[in-house]
């Protein structure tokens, strides 16, 4: 039976779909019945793609270096000209530690240029086929950061920040279209992109005692949030921003 979660026939495009954060989101895309495409610097796992046969469904993958337009651009024309695209992920993503006053430019570019640049010309490039056929639901990676601030990462903090921010204004504009844009902040992961924080024994300790829910989140808890922004049942939830963090911003 159907069910209002059910994505049989949609295709999604997952940006870093195949490790960390966006394998639990192409995972979850899978079992939910979508085809996937991953747009990735690194090629897929064996298992992805088993796990993909396995339940009857298809994963492709797109080498794609976020940081250069001219690819991104190519790359999406490619894929648009095989696919009918219904869903786009923006899951990928970079940091960079530095102290602010130390922070070198070249890092700074290159994680805005990662983390926001390519997040709009990935939904102006897949969102505008969306507008003409009236349907199609866009899903952003925001953070903790999109409302705090952090340490040592002010261009993660300042490209997340206005992923959220980006993803209102096109909700302003593109909602009444038919075209559902949302983001999902993860709280604190146990990914590689956390690998500098849960090696710190005294951080990770200070970090994990303020999270209500007892523990660091899994790539799974994101998948099955995406799921439900790119599904029927999340029809009428436009421009949110849905922190999944085991309540760390209620505390």
């Amino acid at each position: 039976m159907s069910t209002p979660f059910d994505l049989t026939g949609r295709t999604a495009v997952v940006t870093g779909g195949g490790r960390g954060l966006g394998r639990g989101i192409t995972d979850a895309l899978l079992a939910a019945g979508a085809d996937v495409v991953v747009l990735a610097r690194s090629p897929l796992p064996a298992d992805l793609e088993e796990h993909a046969a396995a339940l009857g469904r298809s994963v492709t993958f797109e080498p794609l270096d976020l940081g250069d337009g001219d690819a991104i651009a190519a790359t999406a024309e490619r894929v648009l000209a095989e696919h009918r695209v219904d869903i786009l992920v923006n899951n990928a993503g970079t940091q960079d530690r530095h102290p602010a006053a130390e922070f070198p430019l070249e890092a700074w570019d290159r994680v805005i240029d990662v983390n926001l640049r390519s997040v709009f010309q990935l939904c102006q490039l897949f969102g505008r086929p969306m507008l003409e056929r009236g349907d199609g639901k866009i899903v952003n990676l925001a953070s903790l950061l999109s409302f705090q601030g952090g340490l040592t990462v002010p261009a993660y903090a300042a490209s997340k920040g206005a992923v959220a921010q980006l993803t209102k204004a096109l909700c302003n504009e593109w909602s009444p279209r038919g075209v559902n844009v949302n983001a999902v902040a993860p709280g604190y992961m146990a990914t590689d992109m956390n690998a500098a924080l849960l090696a710190d024994p005294v951080r990770l300790e200070q970090l994990s005692v303020r999270i209500p829910a007892g523990r660091w989140g899994r790539p799974e808890d994101i998948g099955n949030v995406v799921v439900f922004l790119a599904s029927p049942a999340a029809a009428y939830v436009h421009g949110q921003v849905l922190a999944v963090d085991g309540g760390w911003l209620a505390r």
